[in-house]
C-alpha cells in the first residue's frame, strides 16, 4: 500500500538525490543544479503557499516524491495545481504509486485544474497520465528566464 504525506526537512538530502537522478534523465529537458534543488526543497518546506513536496512511502520506506505547485487557471477559472516533479524510484514503479497520487491530487483539489507536463518519449508515465483521465493540450510553452 502506498502512503502520501508532506515533505519533511528529514527527507531533504533523500529528495534531493531522487531530483539529481529524475533531472539527469530524458523525462525533464534542462539538468537541474544544486542551488536548483536546494532552492526547490527549501520553498517545498517553506510552509508558503507556492510549492508543496509530498513524499511516497511504500513499505515504510520512501519510494519517490512529487512537488505541486499552486496558482490560478484564468482559463479555466479556478485553482491551478501543478505536478512539477513526479518521480518513483526504479523499485517501486509500476505498483501504484503514480495512481495513487493522482487519487490522492483528486480528493485533496476537488474544483481544481491539475496539469503536468510529460516528453513524448517517456510512455509509461504519459500512459499512467491517460489512464488517470488527463488529456494532451495542444499549447506550445515558452520560457524566459530572468
Amino acid at each position: 500500500m502506498v502512503k502520501i504525506r508532506k515533505m519533511t526537512s528529514g527527507d531533504a538530502d533523500a529528495v534531493k538525490a531522487m531530483m539529481r537522478t529524475f533531472y539527469a534523465s530524458p523525462a525533464v529537458l534542462s539538468n537541474g543544479s544544486e542551488d536548483i534543488f536546494e532552492a526547490d526543497v527549501a520553498a517545498c518546506l517553506s510552509g508558503g503557499p507556492y510549492l508543496e513536496g509530498l513524499i511516497f512511502e511504500e513499505g515504510g520506506k520512501i519510494a519517490g516524491y512529487s512537488m505541486l505547485a499552486h496558482s490560478f487557471s484564468t482559463e479555466f477559472g479556478k485553482p491551478c495545481v501543478w505536478v512539477e516533479d513526479l518521480y518513483v524510484l526504479p523499485e517501486h514503479r509500476r505498483k501504484g504509486v503514480g495512481a495513487a497520487l493522482f487519487e490522492y491530487l483528486s480528493e485533496q483539489f476537488s474544483g481544481c485544474v491539475i496539469r503536468l507536463e510529460a516528453e513524448r518519449e517517456n510512455a509509461p508515465a504519459v500512459s499512467l497520465y491517460e489512464k488517470c483521465g488527463f488529456s494532451e493540450l495542444s499549447y506550445l510553452e515558452m520560457i524566459k528566464l530572468l
